[in-house]
């Protein structure tokens, strides 16, 4: 299929998955949550397939390891433990992230910036004492997820400093929907739960997705062979 129809079909089930989290349907939710990152998965090999590079392997495992803990929390209404490798599964995920972005910044010779590291110690520090209080048993876990996380995301933001801006940008900016995105779930779940608090997470977990997997299409088709 052409990388549109995946695109278009990506857009359905997301709407999809949206009204069956604000109407509580929840095989509706069930069918559509895996489909997501599978997606976007086909939607980059639709755009890379031809193209040689040993980076594109990282993106793929950061899907595949996304796709696993989108598995897994959907069981975690019936057992806890489901959090817990849901959690695990994402961390995985990100570390894959932190590969592609390190080595992408390798080869675009960007150098370390000590106030993008600022910035996300000032997060870090933040949510983790806004959340601390709250965590319990989780609270180890929780701190060793937001500092890969967050770990990510300052990786993310050296993407704007490549010569592919416009695939910077994207990249930049889905890392950023990544730590709204965990920063919402882990304050509904153990700080307050709000309003509206499910559409917010998945809106914005699936935009980080696809907006990093289009960064990463944009620089890979941009420099051909890595």
């Amino acid at each position: 299929m052409k990388p549109s129809t995946y695109l278009i079909l990506f857009v359905f089930i997301v709407v999809a998955h949206l009204a069956g989290i604000t109407f509580k349907i929840q095989l509706l939710e069930y069918i559509t949550k895996p489909m997501i990152v599978v997606l976007i998965g086909l939607y980059f090999l639709s755009r890379t397939g031809t193209i040689f590079s040993p980076i594109k392997k990282w993106v793929l495992a950061a899907l595949f390891f996304s796709w696993t803990g989108d598995v897994l929390l959907l069981f975690q209404p019936n057992d806890s433990l489901f959090f817990l490798l849901g959690l695990s599964s994402f961390l995985i995920a990100h570390i894959f992230y932190i590969i592609f972005f390190h080595r992408v910044r390798i080869k675009e010779k960007v150098k370390g910036n000590v106030w993008l590291l600022l910035i996300v110690v000032v997060y870090y520090a933040a949510l983790i004492i806004l959340l601390s209080p709250y965590l319990g048993e989780m609270k180890m876990p929780v701190r060793i997820y937001g500092i890969v996380l967050s770990f990510m995301f300052m990786l993310a933001m050296h993407m704007l400093f490549i010569k592919n801006k416009k695939a910077g940008q994207w990249m930049m900016t889905g890392a950023l929907l990544f730590v709204i995105s965990d920063s919402a779930l882990a304050i509904n779940k153990f700080y307050r739960p709000f309003e509206m608090a499910g559409v917010t997470i998945m809106l914005t977990y699936a935009l980080a997705q696809l907006f990093i997997a289009e960064g990463a299409t944009r620089y890979i088709s941009f420099n051909g062979k890595e």
